[in-house]
């Protein structure tokens, strides 16, 4: 597909990134991989299979958004004519026939920049953690307001409203849909699969972490374009605060005057949890269900907390620092090197 790019990001992602450009070398015009500073041999990899490569310059703040656009600059000095750019992350695989699809669903509606599918994880069953993923991402079918990491995109709206937003650590996906959609633009989820997306997550402190990055989107994102009509991420950033910082602050801090009784506004924890496992039980197993309700209320504490991370470097004038959730995937041969010095 002469048309069509893609740009993948990533740091560190080992096989799970060979995975990931090997599912697109062939079948479009080029792929464009942007390293943020690997040492496991990511870029020799991707250059070794045919990919062209962008070094990030470290000494200026990383962030996804920024690595996308020097991404998707690379592509357009390549192919100045190019129409559609695959957007992907480096632990994601591309699903045979997604790239045909996308292409053709853009080139039949002029009024779509952005058109996505399912991302789906690819060992769902292997933790909690990764099963909430593939969760988060089964998302209603047709027109969205917003699309993910992995999107393929109309070149013209890219250009049109400036790329992604360097500066945001996260969010920048449902960002950059916001200024599409001020602009006419529409966005629309396919009813097809897309990529396998491997998170190796593992632990609590990931979910933890990855749930804190959340709320610092949430609150840059409302803090940019909460004033819209749409009131971008109002309502989420309002729940987290109530959920987070109001409820239990009330409940706690009144206990003494109220004998005790201030304390039974505690119930609204379990009470809210119920109400998302009725409506998720319609759709999911009870299983399921359960583990995704959970996981929204407490989520509503390190969302909490990287809300007000957000707004204290806000007010000290402070660059937002990534949040990272994932740990270094090693190349297979600092597996082997590792388990000969282990001999």
């Amino acid at each position: 597909m002469k048309q069509v790019g893609l740009v993948a990001i990533g740091r560190n992602e080992g096989d799970r990134l060979g995975a990931c450009l090997r599912s697109a070398i062939g079948k479009i015009a080029l792929v464009v991989y942007v390293d943020s500073g690997s040492t496991d041999g990511s870029l020799e990899l991707a250059r070794s299979i045919g990919c062209d490569t962008v070094e990030l310059d470290l000494s200026i703040p990383f962030t996804a958004a920024r690595a996308r656009n020097a991404g998707f600059s690379r592509l357009l000095q390549a192919l100045p004519d190019i129409e559609f750019v695959q957007f992907a992350d480096g632990d994601c695989e591309i699903v045979d026939g997604w790239l045909e699809l996308a292409q053709q669903k853009l080139a039949a509606k002029p009024e779509l920049a952005v058109v996505c599918g399912r991302r789906r994880e690819k060992l769902r069953e292997a933790t909690p953690y990764n099963r909430l993923c593939d969760m988060e991402w089964d998302t209603p079918i047709g027109e969205a307001k917003a699309c993910g990491g992995d999107s393929m995109m109309r070149v013209s709206a890219f250009q049109q409203v400036g790329g992604f937003n360097p500066s945001l650590i996260a969010g920048e996906e449902p960002e950059l849909c916001v200024r599409l959609r001020q602009s006419g633009w529409k966005i629309e989820r396919l009813d097809a699969e897309m990529t396998l997306h491997d998170a190796q997550m593992t632990s609590f402190s990931q979910w933890w972490k990855r749930s804190q990055r959340a709320g610092h989107a949430y609150a840059e994102g409302s803090w940019l374009h909460g004033n819209t009509p749409e009131r971008h991420w109002v309502k989420d950033t309002l729940s987290i605060w109530f959920w987070g910082f109001v409820l239990p602050a009330l409940a706690l801090g009144t206990a003494w005057f109220t004998n005790g009784w201030s304390l039974w506004l505690l119930a609204g924890y379990p009470i809210l949890t119920y109400r998302i496992y009725s409506r998720m039980q319609q759709n999911l197993p009870a299983k399921d269900a359960a583990l995704y309700a959970v996981s929204c209320v407490l989520g509503r504490f390190p969302q909490f907390q990287g809300q007000i991370q957000f707004h204290q470097r806000r007010l000290l004038g402070q660059r937002s620092k990534l949040i990272e959730y994932k740990t270094s995937n090693p190349s297979i041969e600092q597996v082997k090197i590792s388990a000969k010095s282990t001999k």
